[in-house]
């Protein structure tokens, strides 16, 4: 075919159909993705010096949660990784710096994702084997815990702090 000479090497039949400006980022892909990689381990190793002991806590129980559901899988352990990614989504962005608001603060956020992660580990404890269901329960636990003790911590920045009452005019 006189088209697929034009293509460059390695990039298959959907190379072909991109602008000549899409192949050149397609074609440095895999460069950009090792470079990724090589910085995740130097990333995660600052993130985690970053965090507080309770939000490290929580990183560690969303890991273990979503560890927990190697096995059988359903709809419900797609949940509790869902659950357990966007706590370390919010971990990670907060050692970042991130600005933005949560209502009832980080604390009763961490904690409601243990609790629902809890509530849906007990959908399918008798589906599960024991030993499977009980460590993913104690995940559950430990990360509610460990956004009940920072929310003890550091309350919520919307709550109305105890200053003195200002005078109306």
């Amino acid at each position: 075919m006189p088209g697929a000479s034009r293509s460059e090497p390695g990039l298959g039949s959907r190379a072909r159909a991109l602008p000549r400006l899409g192949r050149i980022a397609l074609a440095g892909a895999p460069d950009r993705g090792r470079a990724a990689v090589r910085r995740t381990p130097a990333a995660s190793a600052r993130v985690w010096r970053l965090l507080g002991p309770e939000q490290r806590v929580a990183a560690a129980g969303a890991l273990l949660l979503a560890v927990s559901t190697l096995g059988s899988f359903s709809w419900v352990e797609g949940a509790e990784l869902l659950v357990a990614a966007a706590v370390l989504l919010l971990l990670k962005k907060r050692a970042d710096r991130a600005a933005f608001h949560l209502p009832f603060g980080d604390g009763m956020v961490i904690a409601a994702a243990g609790a629902w992660a809890a509530i849906l580990i007990l959908v399918r404890f008798i589906d599960r084997p024991l030993g499977q269901s009980l460590l993913a329960l104690g995940c559950a636990g430990l990360l509610a815990a460990a956004g009940l003790r920072e929310r003890a911590k550091r309350p919520a920045d919307d709550l109305p702090t105890r200053e003195a009452p200002t005078e109306r005019l």
